[in-house]
């Protein structure tokens, strides 16, 4: 395998396992049917119907588009039916999002061979597959703050019926935070790529940095208060919980500092559907301590996993204790 790269940011990486390394000093130095030479190194040896993985490394030192590919050396001649296109794109961004997917389907319809530019993927999206109508569904992925000084506030512009928790917080420099985008839809429906924005804001805190501390629209304030005796005999007054959204810290935002940041998101629900044999078992009769068995067919007929349980009726004898299975599609 010969890498091409001039910009010397692409690896190749093999699984020795199932690889043996061989030299061959008959090899000739130049190909007929390709003037460039042969790379002087070991040719890896692959036994008949025997498969192997690479691992294809990229690491850009600079932000930019970067492409490079592989050839297949068979012998002392190059294949040109094997030709693997390498494309990255190095970017140094002041936050990033983490743990996102790639769209395979986008992927396939924006890359081409015939193109003189090939795109490389971006991962920004969220599959979250089949999921029941009612029955939240949950993704969680990392937003970062890669500057050294600088604070940022981050906002998502989503609606119903997903929901992002924190919708709203701030990132302290080096940090990073979780974030958790929750789909719960009362209705079957179907999303393809749907788009979230984010809005990334730099801000100055009113007070020193180091005297404020991290926030986000999930953090509470908890306080008590007396509330009027009920119990006369009680010596203290009742105390009352209250629970409030933490006030977001004093700032002012930095002028033409604003980005915006997209996530799409792919999702289908569904109610769950499901089929019986029978609603009766009719077992014989049995004498004392001889088990007896009878079977039934459950089957998922919908188009999502179906979670069920089994409970004994009130007013039935206890016969086992209650378990819970998922029945997939």
């Amino acid at each position: 395998l010969h890498l091409e790269d001039e910009h010397r940011v692409f690896f190749l990486k093999g699984k020795p396992s199932t690889l043996e390394r061989f030299y061959t000093e008959d090899v000739e130095e130049n190909s007929v049917e390709n003037e460039s030479k042969p790379p002087k190194e070991p040719f890896l040896l692959l036994h008949c119907r025997q498969s192997t993985r690479f691992d294809v490394i990229f690491k850009p030192t600079l932000a930019q588009h970067l492409e490079g590919r592989i050839r297949v050396l068979v012998g002392d001649i190059y294949s040109n039916k094997t030709l693997i296109e390498l494309v990255g794109e190095g970017h140094k961004d002041e936050f990033t999002l983490n743990g996102l997917e790639e769209d395979t389907q986008e992927r396939n319809a924006k890359s081409s061979l015939k193109k003189d530019v090939i795109d490389a993927v971006r991962v920004n999206h969220i599959q979250f597959g089949d999921c029941p109508v009612g029955k939240p569904c949950r993704r969680t992925f990392t937003i970062t703050n890669h500057t050294r000084s600088k604070v940022m506030r981050f906002e998502w512009e989503a609606d119903a019926p997903f929901r992002f928790s924190p919708k709203v917080g701030h990132l302290h420099p080096g940090c990073a935070k979780g974030i958790t985008v929750t789909l719960k839809s009362d209705v079957p429906d179907s999303f393809r790529r749907h788009l979230v924005k984010c809005e990334v804001t730099k801000i100055n805190f009113e007070l020193p940095r180091r005297k404020v501390p991290d926030w986000d629209d999930r953090m509470r304030i908890v306080t008590w208060k007396d509330t009027t005796r009920k119990d006369p005999e009680a010596r203290w007054p009742e105390k009352e919980k209250i629970v409030k959204t933490a006030p977001e810290p004093a700032h002012t935002v930095v002028e033409d500092s604003s980005q915006e940041a997209e996530v799409y998101l792919s999702a289908f629900t569904a109610y769950t559907q499901f089929k019986l044999s029978t609603i009766v078992v009719q077992l014989k009769d049995t004498v004392p301590f001889q088990t007896r068995t009878a079977t039934f067919r459950m089957q998922n007929t919908g188009k999502v996993d179906l979670e069920y349980s089994w409970e004994e009726a009130a007013d039935s004898e206890p016969v086992q204790k209650p378990y819970s299975i998922t029945l997939m599609r």
